[in-house]
């Protein structure tokens, strides 16, 4: 009985360490996909957008193929403005929904802005949320100013942005549902917590750093769209 708790013990640890290096990753490559995306000016994310944006959602490598089958298909990480930073990044995860693209295994890079106060309540305060039902979306414009977007753009909670084999362009991610991920929330902080409570409580890890450095990088001030702390 003895070896066989020991054995217990140690595959455990293997799984938590499994589970601790899958999470590192993906915050390196959300960092890699900003920093990308943003290197190139004329064809990333308007620069105005994101100063404007209460809430930024990045999943890296979400799978493609999956959109035909309902099954979960995308993790990555939301982060929001409080007192005039990025917060520690909160665990998502995005399943079901179209982004238009033809059935294959293909992998793209999903990034979100979250433009107005009704859109980050539904980040925050939902057990989930349905991309363009919940939450109007439209595609985010490419460039260095967000001056040619359209109304329709410029009043939605949210604005998408896909990229697959380098190109990157607006799309709109309808139908998707975005909730947390409680569980990889449990690797990075301990404890299983919402997008809300990752948000409102904790403090960026360490392998959280080059994420919201990447950010500061290219967003660094602070806006008038920084979503007040409750008191």
């Amino acid at each position: 009985m003895y070896i066989l708790c020991l054995l217990l013990i140690s595959a455990l640890g293997a799984f938590a360490a499994d589970d601790k290096k899958d999470v590192t990753q993906r915050l390196q490559n959300a960092t890699s996909t900003l920093h990308e995306i943003m290197a190139t000016p004329d064809k990333g994310i308007p620069q105005d957008l994101l100063d404007k944006a209460n809430c930024v959602v990045v999943v890296p490598g979400l799978k493609k193929g999956a959109f035909i089958v309902g099954a979960e298909f995308g993790k990555g990480f939301a982060t929001c403005r409080k007192a005039g930073a990025w917060s520690a990044p909160a665990a998502i995860r995005v399943e079901g929904g179209s982004v238009g693209f033809q059935n294959g295994g293909q992998e793209i890079d999903v990034v979100m802005l979250v433009m107005n106060e009704s859109g980050a309540k539904r980040l925050l305060d939902s057990t989930k949320f349905t991309v363009g039902a919940d939450a109007s979306v439209a595609a985010g414009p490419v460039g260095r100013d967000a001056t040619a977007a359209s109304d329709a753009s410029m009043k939605a909670e949210i604005l998408s942005y896909s990229r697959s084999r380098g190109v990157f362009a607006g799309v709109a991610l309808k139908g998707a549902t975005v909730r947390p991920d409680m569980e990889d929330n449990a690797v990075m902080y301990g404890k299983r917590l919402t997008t809300k409570e990752v948000i409102d409580t904790q403090k960026a890890t360490a392998d959280a750093q080059p994420f919201l450095a990447e950010l500061n990088r290219t967003s660094p001030r602070e806006m008038p769209a920084d979503r007040p702390t409750k008191k």
